[in-house]
C-alpha cells in the first residue's frame, strides 16, 4: 500500500476555523514526466499518464495551499445564499454582489418562498449593484420556481438527487450555464464536481497543461479525472485558483514574480511573463492530456464568477 500525504482542506459552512484532513496518495517519485504538448485530440489517457497528471495538479494544489492557506469558501451564510451568489456574481465582482445580498438580507428576501413572492421589478432593484439586474432578478424568479416546482421549495430534496440528474437539471433552468450549476453543486450541495473559471483556463493555458480550444467539460474532466473525488479538495482548490487569477496570474499585467505557481511555468514562458528579475524556472512542466468529455447540452451564457 503506497505511502499517504494528508492535504488540509476546510470544509464549507463549518462553525469553527478547524481545518479537515484529505487523504490522497503519494505517488512514486520514479513517475515519468510527459513532455508530449497537449493537442485537441489527444489520445486516450494511460495509467501512466493519468499518474502524470495527478501528481501535477495536486504539485500545484500543495504550493497554492502552502502560500495562501485555506480560503474559507464560498463566502454565506446560507445555503440559498451561496446559491443566490453564484447566479449574481456572474459578469461582475464579488464587491459588488455583496453590496447586493446585503440588501436582499437587509429585506429578508434570502429565502426561496420571500424571494418567489416579491415583485421582480422590487427585487431588480435590490440587486442594482451586481449588474445586468433584470437579467438576474429573472434568473434568481426561474431558480425558485424551479425550486418549488420540482422539489416543493427544500434544498435538502434537492441535492439529495444524483450529481448528474441534478446537473442536468439545473443546466435547464433559465440564466445558468456550467459554471454556476457547478458552483451551486459544489459550495452549496457539496457535490463532487470542480468549478472551472476564466482564472482556470488562464491558469492552465499559460502553464502549457491545457489548450486554447478545450471546453468547459474537457477542462472539468481534466480536475475530476486526477484527482481525489473530494469535495472539500475541489472547494479549496477551486478557491485558490481564484486567489491566483485575481492577485497574480492576471489578463494585464501579471505578477508571475510573486506568484506561487512561479516555478511551475515553462521557461520560454516564464521569460515572457515576468515582469522583474526572472525566478528560478524549471524546464516546461508535463503537458497534461485532457481527456475528452461529453459537451453540455443545455448550456446557458454564463462567464467567469470573478471578474
Amino acid at each position: 500500500m503506497p505511502a499517504t500525504r494528508i492535504l488540509p482542506s476546510p470544509a464549507p459552512f463549518r462553525k469553527r476555523r478547524g481545518v479537515a484532513q484529505v487523504l490522497v496518495p503519494v505517488l512514486p517519485s520514479e513517475v515519468v514526466i510527459a513532455t508530449q504538448p497537449v493537442t485537441r485530440h489527444s489520445p486516450p489517457a494511460t495509467p501512466e499518464s493519468q499518474a502524470t497528471a495527478s501528481h501535477e495538479l495536486l504539485s500545484y494544489y500543495d504550493a497554492l495551499f502552502r502560500a495562501r492557506g485555506p480560503q474559507h469558501w464560498w463566502p454565506g451564510r446560507t445555503r440559498f445564499e451561496v446559491i443566490v451568489g453564484a447566479i449574481l456574481t456572474q459578469n461582475t465582482s464579488w464587491t459588488n454582489v455583496e453590496r447586493a445580498i446585503v440588501n436582499l438580507r437587509r429585506e429578508r428576501l434570502l429565502t426561496p418562498a420571500a424571494m418567489e413572492k416579491v415583485p421582480t421589478a422590487r427585487l431588480a432593484k435590490l440587486i442594482r449593484s451586481s449588474g445586468y439586474f433584470r437579467q438576474k432578478a429573472r434568473k434568481l424568479k426561474a431558480f425558485v420556481a424551479f425550486l418549488r416546482q420540482n422539489y416543493q421549495g427544500s434544498l435538502n430534496k434537492l441535492f439529495a438527487t444524483s450529481t448528474e440528474q441534478l446537473r442536468e437539471q439545473l443546466l435547464a433552468v433559465h440564466g445558468i450555464g456550467p459554471e454556476t450549476a457547478d458552483s451551486i453543486l459544489l459550495y452549496a450541495g457539496q457535490h463532487k464536481v470542480f468549478v472551472v473559471d476564466a482564472y482556470t483556463r488562464r491558469i492552465l493555458e499559460r502553464h502549457n497543461l491545457t489548450h486554447p480550444k478545450a471546453t468547459y467539460e474537457e477542462i472539468r474532466a481534466l480536475f475530476e479525472q486526477n484527482l481525489p473525488a473530494d469535495p472539500l479538495l475541489y472547494n479549496e482548490y477551486h478557491a485558490l485558483i481564484v486567489h491566483t487569477g485575481k492577485h497574480h496570474c492576471r489578463t494585464h499585467q501579471p505578477d508571475c514574480a510573486n506568484c506561487p505557481l512561479s516555478s511551475f511555468l515553462p521557461a520560454p514562458v516564464a521569460q515572457t511573463l515576468l515582469s522583474v528579475s526572472p525566478q528560478p524556472t524549471r524546464e516546461p512542466s508535463s503537458r497534461l492530456a485532457t481527456r475528452h468529455a461529453p459537451r453540455a447540452t443545455s448550456e446557458s451564457p454564463n462567464t467567469s464568477h470573478q471578474s
